[in-house]
């Protein structure tokens, strides 16, 4: 048997790399920490000294998600665009997350009987913090008048959640996404959508 990652160090990054190639590919049901130790060339307990259980296992993969999130949101919260291109994008890379990976969206937005973990929290946190501050700004600068932040990004959020969850279902077809996202944009912009 490999102690390949052990040895290096990396074991906790090799089994969360092996776990989101697995929930791609099979499902959130699938993961096994058993199974991903046989992958990893390790023993079957090795991956408890990461992850006690599936469920601190799933908490690391929806923490990289949102981490992975966050950094797309906080570089659109700095790109040269203009506020209505801004929105565009950030609308767009939340729908692009969600499709591209659609199993590790789900597992991020599935709910947890014990509410948030802690350590999905910053992640969470750092999303919530740079799309607030890009749709609020962009939104105030387009309207010309102050927004709630939080209303007006959950409802952003909803929406494009919402439509990635069509497209994903297969209820409507994937090229319709970025013209819903600027629909929504459209309506905000307008103050057709309460902000």
């Amino acid at each position: 048997m490999s102690t390949r990652a052990f040895h290096h160090g990396n074991l906790r990054q090799e089994l969360l790399d092996r776990a989101e190639a697995m929930l791609r590919k099979r499902g959130i049901e699938a993961l096994s920490l058993r199974e991903l130790a046989r992958e990893a060339g390790v023993s079957h307990g090795a991956p408890r000294s990461h992850f006690p259980d599936k469920a601190a296992l799933l908490d690391a993969l929806a923490a990289r998600g949102y981490e992975r999130l966050a950094d797309r949101a906080e570089g659109l919260a700095h790109a040269d665009l203009t506020p209505r291109e801004r929105l565009l994008a950030l609308g767009r890379a939340h729908l692009d997350f969600a499709l591209r990976d659609a199993a590790l969206a789900d597992l991020m937005y599935a709910a947890k009987a014990a509410g948030p973990s802690p350590i999905v929290e910053p992640g969470v946190h750092r999303l919530y913090a740079a799309s607030s501050t890009i749709v609020s700004t962009s939104l105030e600068s387009l309207r010309g008048e102050p927004v709630d932040p939080l209303r007006t990004t959950l409802l952003m959020s909803s929406m494009t959640q919402g439509i990635a969850s069509l497209i994903g279902s297969g209820r409507i077809p994937a090229e319709l996404g970025e013209v819903l996202v600027s629909d929504a944009v459209d309506l905000f912009e307008s103050g057709q959508l309460p902000s």
